[in-house]
């Protein structure tokens, strides 16, 4: 072995080719800063949004995110795999091209050099190995999207405008993309074993791959290197070099450029994203210059994954919504607005036009029909299933709050939203009738306005005046008072939490609402909130604060939790059911969770089977965001009846327990819907609850 290892980085290469093939890396450079420039140009074209508070904590988390992939593997199998053997192969090859430039053109010109001796071998080493894992994770995402065809891949549009938009140059973009990394990939080793053939050196026997290509290729010509390889090698370098600077080239025109969008949108993403809503614009956004900077580079963002649109209750509802089609959308208008199109991506055919819509808001006439913004349930989760931080959510309300402003919704919402106006819940009722369920107790619930309590009960609209939730609204003031929780509900002083009424968009209703209740919560003296409802939880929990100091608030299910877990409750019998839950999109997607509601089952001696969407991850009743007020007849199957099938097919599972009052009665009426009355039973956890006390 030679004292001081080292290769040639342009061996054979005659001085005018090198200069040429400086001047197209020149060229491949300046291209890719102007796509870049344009990109840059139209975020600043958005509205201001402060994103640059704790930047470097911003930093970090993207880094970790990134580093670790977890957003990317998380509930996927083959496709987070091989995304991560990608990953880090890229790096790897990434920073050894920035090691190779450094060497050869700046440290070699101050008399210095680092690919040498034993840094060259591990250098060798490193990328070799991990460049075999980088093409191992691109053959398996070819396979993927070639043979096996998962759903979210299918590009399809929900609301059946293939026939108006194609969209056959993202699957050409995609295939691009993974096809040129894998020709960069392999023509790389092409270059390392003809180079190493020509004269086999005893130390690239660190170079593996290359290595053993360089002993294949000497086979097929008798074990001399010969003029043919020696031509062979300086045909493939060029192959080789000229396809990684067009994949310089054609980074910021294509999917490639996620590389940088999605590092970028991972730092600005705001953890409170979606649980607090940002400040309403004037009007809501009515055309696409009315959405911020960070929601313009949410819409680049999107690699078109199609997590979020699989995972959509409304998309498989049937509805005309899709956040990925919305996302796309966005980002096609936008490019068509700022001159920054995508080189590959959706085109108009022949004769045709985005759908027209009457009476519907600048972008709605343009892309978004209105039927598509209302479909929403406000689930959030196409938000948990991105990989990459994009806030679909906000989006829709922006543009939910022009519908609004301009009264382009249906009958019953509107019906609703005057109701609550006028007395302050969606059922039209004197708020003298709030507390008429505590009718019929033992005992009478303390005015928390007239008498100090520690703990005040938000009751919430459902509880207050539904029949069926009155019901458990007793039972749940019977089992605090058996525990002796010191509690007080406000009576008629309190309004709806307007948690849907601000994600339907009406923010100034969401305003009144809310100062209403912060007006009762300074005349009641209390420690803490708690509250049955989780659309309450989150709004008293996270947007509440926007107005003031905001009390710690708990979830009924806490409380038991809590209470069972100091035995100062105590089940009489362990109850023994086999039981399903169903996790409350607003208590376990919005505000994580997920553990108390079934230490308290553990508690009751239940057998919990948890259905396949779960945790975080769950599924949607399809009453959130506004959608129990509204007309759902656009629904071909409705997500509330899915979940109900989803509960029958566990082996054994007889009672559905829920732990929200809109769950209760959308669930309740699955449930006769499918006229499955005899198979599955819907329950509360309070009745569980109080069926273990005795």
């Amino acid at each position: 072995m030679p004292e001081n290892p080292t290769r040639e980085v342009f061996l054979h290469l005659a001085t005018w080719q090198q200069v040429v093939f400086y001047v197209a890396g020149a060229l491949a450079s300046v291209i890719f800063v102007y796509g870049f420039w344009l990109r840059l140009r139209k975020y600043r074209k958005g509205r201001p949004d402060h994103r640059f508070d704790r930047l470097g904590r911003r930093i970090l988390r993207a880094a970790g995110t990134i580093l670790s992939n977890s957003t990317v593997r998380r509930g996927e199998g083959l496709g987070g795999i091989a995304h991560t053997l990608i990953l880090w192969g890229f790096i790897a090859l990434f920073i050894g091209t920035c090691i190779v430039a450094l060497d050869h053109d700046f440290l070699r010109f101050f008399g210095l050099k680092l690919l040498q001796g034993n840094f060259y071998l591990g250098f060798s080493l490193v990328l070799d190995v991990l460049g075999v894992l980088f093409v191992v994770g691109l053959i398996m995402m070819i396979v993927r999207r070639v043979a096996l065809k998962p759903a979210a891949l299918d590009y399809a549009r929900a609301d059946h405008q293939d026939g108006k938009v194609d969209r056959s140059g993202y699957v050409t973009d995609d295939m691009i993309f993974v096809w040129l990394l894998l020709a960069i990939a392999i023509t790389g080793y092409a270059v390392e074993g003809l180079r190493i053939g020509q004269t086999m050196p005893e130390f690239e026997r660190w170079s593996p791959v290359g290595w053993s290509l360089a002993e294949t290729l000497r086979s097929f010509s008798g074990g001399e290197s010969g003029d043919g390889m020696f031509e062979a090698h300086l045909w493939s370098w060029w192959i080789h070099g000229l396809f990684a600077l067009a994949f310089v080239a054609y980074v910021p025109f294509s999917k490639m450029m996620h590389i940088v969008t999605d590092a970028a949108n991972l730092v600005f993403t705001d953890e409170r994203a979606g649980r607090r809503l940002p400040p309403a614009l004037a009007g809501g956004a009515a055309s696409i210059t009315d959405f911020t900077w960070k929601e313009l580079l949410d819409f680049d963002a999107c690699t078109k994954c199609g997590r979020c649109h699989v995972s959509c209750p409304a998309a498989a509802a049937g509805t005309t919504l899709s956040p990925r089609d919305l996302i796309l959308d966005l980002r096609t208008l936008a490019g068509d607005a700022f001159g920054t199109p995508e080189f590959l991506g959706q085109r108009f055919r022949a004769g045709s036009k985005w759908p027209e819509n009457t009476d519907g808001v600048d972008v709605a006439e343009k892309l978004i029909r209105p039927e598509t913004l209302w479909s929403c349930t406000t689930c959030m989760a196409c938000m948990e299933a991105c990989p990459v931080g994009i806030e679909h959510l906000t989006s829709i309300v922006q543009m939910r709050r022009h519908l609004v402003d301009r009264g382009n919704m249906d009958d019953n919402l509107k019906d609703a939203l005057m109701s609550l106006g006028d007395y302050g819940n969606s059922f039209g009722e004197s708020p003298k009738k709030r507390a008429r369920w505590t009718k019929g107790l033992s005992f009478k619930v303390k005015d928390a306005r007239k008498e100090p309590v520690k703990t005040l009960w938000f009751v919430g609209d459902f509880a207050s005046y539904d029949p069926r939730i009155q019901a458990l609204s007793r039972r749940v003031a019977e089992v605090f008072d058996r525990a002796g929780l010191d509690f007080g509900i406000l009576y008629d002083a309190e309004r709806n939490a307007g948690n849907d009424v601000r994600r339907v968009g009406e923010e100034g209703l969401f305003e009144m609402l809310a100062e209403d209740n912060a007006k009762a919560f300074e005349a009641a003296d209390f420690e803490e909130i708690v509250t049955t409802d989780p659309h309450t939880l989150n709004a008293l929990r996270h947007e509440y604060p926007i107005l003031g100091d905001s009390p710690t608030v708990h979830h009924y299910t806490g409380v038991l939790a809590r209470l069972f877990a100091d035995a100062t409750l105590k089940a009489a019998r362990p109850l023994g059911h086999r039981v399903t839950y169903h996790d409350p999109c607003y208590l376990a997607r919005y505000n994580g969770e997920i553990d108390a509601p079934r230490e308290v089952m553990h508690a009751l001696g239940l057998d919990l089977q948890d259905m396949p969407r779960c945790g975080t991850n769950t599924f949607c009743c399809g009453a959130g965001g506004g959608r129990i007020w509204m007309d759902t007849s656009n629904e071909q199957r409705r997500t509330s009846e899915q979940r109900i099938e989803e509960a029958l097919a566990l082996d054994g599972v007889r009672i559905f327990v829920t732990t929200c009052p809109k769950d209760y009665t959308m669930y309740s009426d699955a449930v006769k819907n499918l006229g499955v009355e005899e198979r599955i039973e819907v329950k509360d956890l309070i009745e569980l609850v109080c069926e273990a006390l005795d």
